[in-house]
C-alpha cells in the first residue's frame, strides 16, 4: 500500500513531497526554508535530517522536496519460518500477527523461530532490501499485533510517539472469578520481584502503572474482559489482574489455572497509532484467537451444568 499523492510519492530510495511555495528567511534560500518546513511541518527528526544532509539525502527539485527515506537495509534477523499475517503495511510501517508461543526476537535461549525471523522471511521472500524493527513488545505466550518500523524515519517518529504514549494498545482476556463492573481502573505501581526473577508484582517503589477494565461477559467463575493500557509496565496486565484477585486463566506465573489453557488467555484486540509521515490516525484489528471460542464454550458449558 502507497501513501497517497497529497502525501508524498515514492519513486524508489526516495520520497517526493510537495510542501508548496515556501517563506525563504531572511538569512537563508529555498534549501533553508525546505529544511525550516521539514521540521515545523513535517516534523522530521532533526537526527536523520542531519544524517540526510551528510549523505546528500535531500535534494530540492522545482516546488519539489526529495528526501532518501528508503536506502536499501540488510536483514537485522535471519529469514526463517512462516511469514506471518500481515495486518497492515505501507511503505513506512507495518502490523503483524504475532500467534502465542512466538518470541518477538531471538534470546539465545530456542533455536524456534521468533517473530523477528518470520518478518525477515516476508521480504526475504519479496527480494526486498528491508530490514523493519520493532515499536513494541508482546510476551512469548501472549497473541495479538506488533507495530514494525520499515526505515529509519518512521523508527524515530513511532519510538518518538511510544514514549509520549501515544500507540494505544487494547487487550482482552478471561481472567478467573467474575469481575465486578465496578473495576473500572488498576492504579497500582509494579516493580521487580525479588524472589523470581521472571515475575512482575505491584510494589511501592515500582514504577506508576495504570489499567483500565471493562467487562464484557461473565461465564462459570470466569470474565471476559477488555483492558486499555495507560502505562507499558513488564507483565503490566498479568500483574494488575492478578492483584485485584483475578489472575488470567492459563497464567500459573501470577496464579491462574492451567486446565483449561496452558499459557495466559491475554490477546491484543487492536493497535492504534499516528502514521509517521502524514499524521493520521491508523487502528488495526486483530481477531480473537480460534482457540478462544472453544474455551467461552467450554465455560459456558459448565455454566449450564450447574444450573
Amino acid at each position: 500500500m502507497s501513501l497517497k499523492k497529497a502525501a508524498g510519492q515514492r519513486r524508489g530510495e526516495w520520497i517526493e513531497l510537495m510542501p508548496g511555495k515556501l517563506p525563504v528567511p531572511e538569512n537563508g534560500g529555498r534549501y533553508e526554508a525546505a529544511m525550516i518546513w521539514l521540521q515545523q511541518e513535517l516534523m522530521a527528526p532533526p537526527k536523520l535530517l542531519k544524517q540526510l544532509e551528510t549523505e546528500e539525502g535531500i535534494k530540492l527539485a522545482g516546488d519539489r522536496l526529495r528526501l532518501r527515506l528508503f536506502p536499501p537495509r540488510e536483514l537485522s534477523f535471519a529469514p526463517v519460518g512462516k511469514p506471518p499475517v500481515i495486518l497492515y503495511e505501507d511503505d513506512f510501517c507495518l502490523v503483524v500477527h504475532k500467534p502465542a508461543g512466538v518470541k518477538i526476537h531471538p534470546d539465545g535461549e530456542s533455536s524456534e523461530p521468533t517473530l523477528a525471523n518470520r518478518v525477515s522471511a516476508i521480504y526475504a521472500e519479496r527480494g526486498e532490501k528491508v530490514a523493519p524493527m520493532h515499536i513494541h513488545r508482546l510476551d512469548e505466550y501472549t497473541s495479538g499485533p506488533v507495530l514494525y518500523a520499515k526505515n529509519a524515519y518512521a523508527q524515530l517518529k513511532l519510538d518518538a510517539a511510544m514514549s509520549r504514549k501515544e500507540i494505544t494498545r487494547v487487550y482482552v482476556a478471561l481472567v478467573e472469578g467474575i469481575v465486578s463492573p465496578k473495576l473500572t481502573v488498576i492504579d497500582e505501581p509494579i516493580g521487580r520481584d525479588r524472589h523470581h526473577n521472571q515475575r512482575r508484582r505491584v510494589s511501592p517503589s515500582g514504577k506508576r502503572a495504570i489499567t483500565h477494565v471493562e467487562l464484557l461477559e461473565t461465564m462459570n467463575q470466569a470474565s471476559l474482559v477488555r483492558l486499555t493500557l495507560e502505562t507499558g509496565r513488564t507483565h503490566q496486565i498479568r500483574v494488575h489482574l492478578s492483584f485485584a484477585g483475578h489472575p488470567l486463566v492459563g497464567d500459573a506465573l501470577y496464579g491462574g489455572s492451567t486446565k483449561l489453557l496452558p499459557y495466559q488467555a491475554l490477546h491484543g484486540e487492536s493497535l492504534t497509532f499516528s502514521h509517521p509521515l502524514t499524521g493520521e490516525r491508523i487502528c488495526v484489528e486483530d481477531p480473537w484467537p480460534e482457540e478462544w471460542q472453544g474455551l467461552r464454550n467450554s465455560l459456558h458449558s459448565q455454566a449450564r451444568l450447574e444450573e
